[in-house]
């Protein structure tokens, strides 16, 4: 993508121009919300390709926004909020935030994530017009991935996967058989050192089993070792 398109929304102003000098000195174009509704008109007019957004706003929560921006798209979504708690984590990327930074943040650290995230994303949803696909692809217990155009089916049905959803999913598919913990999962796909990976990446896992419609499906495809943690059986 040429011009790559940040949305930042914080209703405190100081915040959201900080973040605008750093994003902007890194080559990116931004704009700015300071509430969760003209964050959303923004987004029906603009094409953008990553959110930055606070929780705690006055009117429609940032939790709320990210439920109503996952209903029709799946760009990344890093959460910023001035609590710490597990709860607030949980919540926040229980609604379908790809990453969490509390506040006050370090603003290399936040870029450092914007990176990945993007970077993540540009590889679900490829630029390029020709993709040679089924060359790179799995097939297990009625999933299929396909690693060169990221589509995934489920029992013949497309689903539609965050990159770290796709991550995961392709991660414990290319393992059959062999357990992975939740250190392991988020060192594999998240590429730093754990971090709150426990809460993390179950609520991961139970987003991808909401999306797979495991609770109906009589031979779940993906198995908890209880203690250990996760894997998918050939």
């Amino acid at each position: 993508m040429a011009e790559t398109r940040i949305l930042v929304v914080d209703d405190e102003k100081e915040i959201a121009d900080l973040i605008e000098i750093y994003l902007v000195s890194d080559g990116y174009k931004v704009f700015k919300a300071n509430n969760a509704e003209e964050g959303l008109e923004i987004l029906a007019k603009e094409e953008i390709h990553l959110v930055l957004l606070d929780i705690m706003m006055p009117g429609m929560s940032g939790l709320d926004m990210c439920k109503k921006i996952r209903e029709t798209n799946n760009i990344p979504i890093i959460m910023l909020s001035a609590k710490s708690t597990d709860l607030d984590k949980i919540l926040g990327l229980g609604t379908g935030a790809d990453d969490y930074v509390t506040k006050p943040f370090n603003p290399l650290e936040l870029t450092a994530r914007v990176k990945s995230q993007l970077r993540r994303y540009t590889q679900l949803n490829p630029n390029s017009s020709v993709h040679d696909a089924g060359k790179n692809e799995i097939s297990i217990k009625g999933l299929t991935i396909n690693k060169d155009n990221h589509k995934v089916t489920v029992d013949g049905e497309e689903i539609k996967l965050t990159p770290i959803e796709f991550d995961i999913l392709y991660l414990l598919a290319s393992n059959p058989g062999r357990v992975f913990s939740t250190d392991e999962i988020f060192e594999n796909v998240w590429n730093e050192k754990v971090y709150e990976a426990n809460n993390t990446v179950m609520v991961h896992i139970r987003r991808l089993r909401g999306k797979m419609k495991e609770d109906t499906r009589q031979n779940k495809i993906i198995t908890t070792v209880w203690g250990v943690g996760y894997k998918i059986e050939k």
